[in-house]
């Protein structure tokens, strides 16, 4: 015996499948969650018969590391101005933002040494409780910018 069960359900998109329709990168997001789990006071999830509605929607910040740091973003409006992201030439299933200045279309990606300005340190509180898969607590986090003289990928600038 099957039902048909109606499940609301927050997903993040990761950029990577930013390139495909948004239903299909949706579903495949969903089903690698839900298909062949067993859903708690449900049953079973052998299929996905429909998306009804998606709403919402933001492009997270840029994430710089490191190496031996990992919590520095750069949000989206601190990028240099126009930018847009499309897909990676060499994968398509990868990113990469695009800066056109002038008729150069200048593009980044995590394969870049960038240079970046800070323009804030944070020190979050520590949570009571941490949602179970969420991304480990960050003691420090810091906000950067590239969209000033000098900044972004050293490659521009040589």
């Amino acid at each position: 015996m099957f039902f048909l069960t109606e499940i609301e359900h927050r997903l993040r998109l990761p950029p990577k499948l930013l390139d495909r329709p948004l239903e299909d990168a949706i579903k495949g997001e969903l089903e690698s969650i839900f298909l062949d789990k067993v859903i708690a006071k449900t049953g079973l999830c052998v299929s996905m018969y429909d998306i009804k509605s998606i709403d919402g929607g933001f492009v997270l910040p840029v994430e710089v590391s490191l190496g031996f740091f990992d919590d520095i973003y750069i949000p989206a409006f601190a990028l240099p101005d126009p930018s847009h992201i499309e897909p990676h030439d060499d994968d398509p299933k990868q990113v990469k933002w695009v800066w056109t200045y002038n008729d150069l279309e200048l593009s980044y990606d995590d394969e870049n040494v960038i240079r970046f300005q800070v323009t804030s340190v944070d020190y979050p509180p520590i949570p009571l409780e941490q949602e179970e898969g969420s991304k480990p607590f960050a003691p420090m986090v810091v906000t950067g910018l590239l969209n000033s003289d000098g900044l972004g990928p050293i490659s521009w600038w040589v």
